[in-house]
């Protein structure tokens, strides 16, 4: 029989031989067939956003926090005080009217100018209970015609009690420049009978509370009258006469 062929593997040197690659893991391959750098991907720089610290309130801002503060504080006070005084005292308005009204003199003169002299009763009224009234100097009654002034005067110092009437006897005196326009509006108004009048009186009164004496206030005054004429010859007649009151600081 034929030996039976045997197959024996033939040992290759070269085949064994480690491959070496061309080229390295970390280098790319161009298009010339060079190794080209590899550089790093590109990273996007992302800013950091700090926390701004919280502003400080500016001195005019506490200034003014302050200020509202105290206001409002004073007022609250104010309104306690009020109210204590109104519960307690139980404060009425004080009352005047003008009862009469005489003419010493009313002559117009060369220069057209008009000198006038009144004489007027006004009864001050104090309805209060525990509140007295003290009428301080420096007080000023004034008497109009039509917006202007025909003379002046003052009321007396004087203090008036609980519940008290005083009558006041007032002398005025005034003169007024370039009065022709209007001697010729009241020669036409007394015609009428009617001659309108405003008596305005500003008067400077401290208010006592028991054996409080208050601050310095101001009274204000506003009489409307009318009269049947201006004439230094017959009796003056109030036809109709009303006042306001109201006061300030």
């Amino acid at each position: 029989m034929a030996d039976h062929q045997r197959i024996h593997p033939v040992h290759d040197p070269e085949a064994q031989k480690p491959t070496i690659p061309l080229v390295t893991r970390d280098s790319s391959r161009s298009d010339k067939g060079d190794p080209a750098h590899h550089y790093p991907p590109h990273q996007r720089t992302i800013p950091v956003a700090y926390s701004r610290p919280p502003k400080k309130r500016s001195c005019l801002g506490r200034c003014l926090c302050w200020t509202l503060c105290l206001l409002l504080l004073q007022i609250i006070v104010i309104g306690i005080l009020a109210a204590i005084i109104y519960f307690a005292f139980d404060p009425k308005i004080p009352k005047y009217s003008v009862d009469s009204m005489r003419i010493t003199q009313f002559t117009s003169n060369n220069d057209n100018s008009l000198s006038a002299s009144f004489n007027v009763n006004i009864t001050a009224r104090n309805p209060n209970k525990k509140i007295g009234i003290y009428y301080e100097g420096g007080s000023r009654l004034r008497v109009y015609y039509s917006g202007q002034q025909l003379c002046e005067g003052s009321l007396p110092k004087f203090y008036q009690g609980h519940r008290n009437t005083t009558l006041l006897s007032l002398n005025l005196n005034g003169q007024t420049q370039d009065a022709a326009g209007l001697l010729a509006g009241l020669q036409a108004q007394q015609q009428t009978g009617s001659i309108p009048l405003n008596l305005r009186a500003r008067v400077p009164v401290r208010i006592r509370l028991g054996k409080l004496k208050l601050m310095k206030w101001k009274f204000l005054v506003r009489c409307r009258v009318v009269v049947d004429s201006l004439s230094t010859e017959n009796n003056i007649r109030i036809r109709n006469s009303s006042c306001k009151f109201r006061f300030r600081l």
